[in-house]
């Protein structure tokens, strides 16, 4: 029961934290080949800038959590591609 509140916990703090397996599970099967990886990481990238803009822009508008529970990012995430598209 203790990992599964770990990585509840995990999920809760770090919104990239399947982006940041990936890239780890990545680099395991390539022998750490940083090149074979490329992708992974800038997926990983893209999700730290995004959320991280999120983290700001919730801040600056006294929103708490500053970062979002994680039942409620999809929602969120959905909201920032349609605005940023308009």
């Amino acid at each position: 029961m203790k990992s599964s509140n770990n990585s509840n916990v995990a999920a809760r703090m770090n919104p990239c934290l399947k982006e940041q397996n990936q890239s780890y599970e990545c680099l395991n099967k390539n022998g750490y080949d940083h090149d074979k990886c490329e992708s992974y990481f800038d997926n990983y990238n893209t999700c730290k800038k995004f959320w991280g803009q999120v983290y700001r822009d919730r801040k600056s508008k006294g929103i708490h959590p500053y970062m979002p529970e994680v039942e409620d990012r999809e929602k969120i995430k959905a909201e920032y591609i349609k605005t940023a598209w308009n």
